[in-house]
Formats: structure tokens, C-alpha cells, sequence
């Protein structure tokens, strides 16, 4: 069964990641180590959260933070691109899927969401360890 191209699938892929994400934010900000029966602990959601320096793609003008949630066909991730005081000026959600892709500009709520979180990576270190890095 073809399915749909990733345009095609974005609204509804991010739809999905984000009830994930809400509640597990919403857990996470009571306790820390609280867990969800599908969906286990916060800190535990996605793959990584990493630097991806300018020019690291081919006609890449800036570097972003990225945090991978899943890899393969398909995979989706967020992008946080940032000021000189590191802190969030365009978050983007990126679906892709086997030399396809879409993304979507993050604005309103699901901006808001998306920056607190960025804050909490800020807040406990990850946002400078991974930078530190990519400069080294």
C-alpha cells in the first residue's frame, strides 16, 4: 500500500508527535522520573538532541539544534534555529521519509511548547555540552 508523500503526511505526523510529547511534558514537569505505561519517562522520548553546524548538508546556510526523535523511513525531528544568546528564534518540524521531505514552521502553542522544552535542554546542560562539541 503506497502511502501519501511526506507533504502529504506532515500535519497528521506532527499532530501525533505532539499529543505524545504533550503528555509526556505534562508528566515530566510534576516529577521528573514519572513514566507513561505506551509511552515511558521524558527524558527517555527520542533519539537525541544535537548540533548540526552550517554546512554540515550540502547548501546548508545555518546551524540548528536538532532533536531526533525517530531515524530511518520514515523520520522526524525538530529543528531549533537560534540567536547569539542561544535562544530560540524558528523551531521547525521536519518529516522524513526515503528522499522525500516536508517541514512546517512551528508559530502560536506548539512554538510555545517546543521553546519551554528547548529551555529545559538549555537548562540542564545539553544545549551547551553538544554546542561545546561542535566547536572543539
Amino acid at each position: 500500500m503506497k502511502q501519501g508523500s511526506c507533504r502529504e503526511r506532515l500535519n497528521a505526523e506532527l499532530k501525533d508527535r505532539l499529543r505524545d510529547i504533550r503528555t509526556l511534558w505534562r508528566l515530566n514537569q510534576k516529577h521528573p522520573d514519572a513514566s507513561h505505561p505506551e509511552l515511558g519517562k521524558f527524558k527517555e522520548y527520542g533519539l537525541v538532541l544535537d548540533y548540526v553546524a552550517k554546512g554540515t548538508f550540502q547548501d546548508q546556510k545555518r546551524g540548528y539544534f536538532r532533536w531526533q526523535l525517530s531515524w530511518g523511513g520514515p523520520a522526524d525531528e525538530f529543528r531549533f534555529y537560534l540567536d547569539e544568546d542561544l535562544d530560540a528564534v524558528e523551531i521547525r518540524y521536519l518529516f522524513l521519509d526515503w528522499n522525500d521531505c516536508a517541514s512546517k514552521k512551528l508559530s502560536g502553542d506548539t512554538y510555545k511548547l517546543l521553546d519551554e522544552i528547548f529551555q529545559h535542554f538549555k537548562d540542564i546542560g545539553i544545549v551547551e555540552a553538544e554546542r561545546a562539541k561542535s566547536i572543539s
